[in-house]
């Protein structure tokens, strides 16, 4: 329960943010011509397509974090991942950033551009739903987020399941923007967007204080340490296993 709660609460508070950055493919969505159910259904898509991409990312870096959990690291992982985050807001306008010095990402994220373009100029309710696939995979500060907190987890079910979560957080507000987005000002989306690298910031903190195995719980659980001790020497006649041994020695 609190792996969803922190997950829709992270996709609620932090879509505020959408409203600056991936509104104007809201905003742009071609819907407007349609009736109001076949409006509503179209959205739903286009964010059933973004919900989906956010699972599978988070199934993929779930798997990457428990990587890390089971080489019993996950201490060093959750202080590495803050740090990564502070970074990326000091150097967020850096040239060392830039995306056209990263090669094939550059790459993708202009083929993926593209992609969503051709999709715009296409009729039917079903390339929504690939608009919102292909959106879910443009760079986002909110992703970033979300997808530490995936890596973090430790595991890759829960990995998916916290970008689930964070995905149905989100719909609220992308809702309200693919509707009454045309009432929301410039000057209001960019006041939005400024604000973003705050909540990076404090994502960032709360990452690096649980690494720290301050024993807070919530905030800085202390990190059980793996038992390297295993039940697999079988007792004769019994068919059970009582007698715990290390794996070097269950041979003996």
């Amino acid at each position: 329960m609190q792996l969803i709660l922190a997950a829709i609460s992270l996709g609620l508070l932090g879509s505020f943010h959408c409203i600056g950055m991936c509104g104007p493919i809201a905003l742009a969505l071609p819907v407007h011509h349609y009736s109001k159910f076949k409006k509503y259904l179209g959205i739903f898509l286009y964010n059933l397509g973004r919900i989906i991409t956010y699972t599978f990312l988070g199934l993929l870096f779930g798997l990457l974090g428990q990587s890390f959990f089971l080489g019993g690291i996950q201490q060093v992982l959750s202080i590495c991942i803050g740090l990564l985050l502070l970074l990326s807001v000091i150097f967020t306008n850096s040239k060392i950033f830039n995306s056209q010095r990263l090669g094939f990402i550059y790459s993708f994220i202009n083929s993926v551009k593209i992609q969503l373009g051709n999709l715009f100029n296409k009729k039917g309710l079903h390339f929504l739903f690939f608009i919102g696939i292909l959106n879910g995979l443009l760079p986002c500060g909110l992703v970033y987020l979300g997808i530490a907190g995936a890596i973090a987890t430790g595991h890759f079910i829960k990995g998916a399941e916290f970008m689930f979560y964070f995905g149905i957080g989100t719909v609220p507000i992308m809702y309200s923007v693919a509707f009454f987005g045309q009432f929301i000002n410039l000057k209001y989306r960019n006041q939005i967007r400024k604000a973003m690298p705050a909540v990076v910031v404090f994502m960032a903190i709360m990452l690096i204080i649980r690494g720290l195995n301050l024993g807070i719980p919530y905030i800085s659980p202390a990190f059980e340490k793996e038992s390297r001790e295993v039940t697999c020497c079988e007792k004769p006649n019994t068919g059970k296993s009582e007698i715990k041994c290390s794996p070097k020695n269950c041979n003996k």
